[in-house]
């Protein structure tokens, strides 16, 4: 018998990235139904492979953001080389996430051409943005020979929900006697002008509260502050920010009627589980990472000054995301 193909496919550190991926993995697993799908992630996105079906193992890899760590790349090579990759697709496009499987002898080493990555890659590819704008098309081109049409419809990401966990957290965050919220996820990781004012979250909460709708807050210990200010401006909403994991997360957004965040990690996950997204853009465009799920809706304005893609709103006055007014959130739920 021979031995089954091993695919190692080096993750991103995003999270909403991570879960984009998946559409690579289901490439992967229709195309070669043969080979064994490995993930290697750091701390922040491994969860999420663990909630991808076709991923038979997950290994993290914990070297801090901006840490060259090459001491740690060595040894994580050296350990992955005892196990025989026959391929590696490095999704970042950076030289150190290329550096692992190079140290690691894997034969293929596939990916974008990315920042001086002569050597380290050996199956590097040149982007055409024109042919593939979207993230999960560059993602899943890298499984595909050059230039092979992708497959038509694409695959969307799709996580698994842990229905015994859900359970678990429902218990213990008193939550059993509120089904089918309308969760709210105001935070963003990449900076303030991806985060739509906390006041016009409260008056989506509040008017929903008000109509009788259970209402949730989601994030991580870094979305405490607006979810507070939130919360205090909506009597009634249950604050779970910084009380989950991010695997929690997962499950509780697949009981959601409806999702209403920013451009976020959530925002992927929440499309993921299969709940129906309204996702409030400012300073970035969904050209190029829109929201996968069913009945997803994008909300923005589309002034001339977006999409800036800063992290802070160059001129002072945030109007992308000030100026979207909560009725326009309301009418869409």
């Amino acid at each position: 018998m021979v031995d089954a193909e091993r695919i190692l496919i080096v993750a991103p550190a995003w999270v909403g990235d991570m879960v984009m991926a998946h559409c690579l993995v289901q490439v992967l697993a229709e195309t070669r139904p043969h080979a064994e799908l490995h993930v290697l992630a750091p701390p922040a996105t491994a969860p999420l492979a663990t909630r991808m079906a076709e991923i038979q193992s997950v290994r993290t890899f914990d070297v801090a953001h901006g840490e060259l760590g090459f001491g740690k790349r060595e040894h994580e090579g050296r350990a992955l080389r005892a196990i025989g990759f026959d391929q590696a697709i490095v999704l970042p496009n950076s030289f150190k996430s290329a550096w692992v499987p190079f140290r690691a002898r894997i034969p293929r080493r596939t990916g974008w051409h990315g920042e001086a990555r002569f050597g380290v890659l050996n199956d590097r590819r040149r982007l055409d943005r024109a042919r593939l704008p979207l993230m999960i098309e560059q993602f899943m081109a890298l499984g595909l020979a050059p230039g092979a049409p992708l497959p038509d419809p694409y695959p969307l990401p799709r996580l698994e929900v842990d229905q015994d966990n859900r359970a678990r957290l429902l218990r213990e965050l008193g939550l059993q006697d509120e089904p089918h919220p309308v969760i709210l996820c105001p935070g963003a990781e990449f900076g303030p002008a991806k985060r739509w004012p906390p006041e016009h979250y409260a008056a989506v909460a509040r008017r929903l509260a008000g109509d009788g709708r259970a209402v949730w807050l989601l994030g991580s210990p870094k979305d405490r502050e607006p979810c507070d200010a939130i919360a205090a401006q909506a009597p009634g909403v249950a604050n779970l920010a910084g009380r989950t994991r991010l695997i929690d997360a997962v499950d509780l957004l697949s009981l959601a009627d409806a999702v209403v965040c920013n451009d976020s990690g959530l925002m992927h996950v929440a499309g993921a589980v299969g709940a129906r997204v309204i996702a409030v853009f400012g300073s970035t465009s969904p050209a190029f990472t829109p929201p996968l799920g069913p009945g997803a809706e994008v909300l923005r304005l589309g002034l001339d000054c977006s999409p800036c893609f800063a992290r802070e709103c160059p001129l002072g006055h945030l109007r992308c995301l000030v100026d979207l007014r909560p009725e326009r959130v309301l009418a869409g739920l």
